[in-house]
């Protein structure tokens, strides 16, 4: 999924504006003023077209999440832990850590 602005494409191919989507246990919905892309993995990302991103797991997912969006422990001793498994100090160096090229 890319989006830009609120133009929103899945493998390439546009999906319009204000129109539901869904395919292979990907969904897109458009509430409100948000783009929404959820995933039958049980995630789901919203995003304004601007600058504000939200990201929700399932409670299912509690404990086996990784990366950016955290450990989901509600612990927040292991919110920043980097892929080579260290707790980073500060947010920025937790961002940079995942970066890929």
């Amino acid at each position: 999924v890319a989006a830009e602005g609120r133009n929103v494409s899945v493998n390439g191919a546009a999906v319009p504006e204000g129109r539901p989507y869904l395919h292979k246990g990907l969904g897109v919905t458009w509430p409100g003023d948000w783009v929404a892309v959820a995933s039958s993995l049980g995630v789901r990302v919203a995003w304004d077209g601007h600058l504000a991103v939200t990201v929700t797991a399932e409670p299912e997912l509690r404990g086996g999440t990784w990366g950016l969006c955290g450990t989901y422990t509600d612990d927040p001793a292991d919110d920043f832990v980097g892929p080579d498994g260290d707790v980073a100090a500060f947010a920025a160096a937790f961002g940079n850590a995942w970066k890929v090229p």
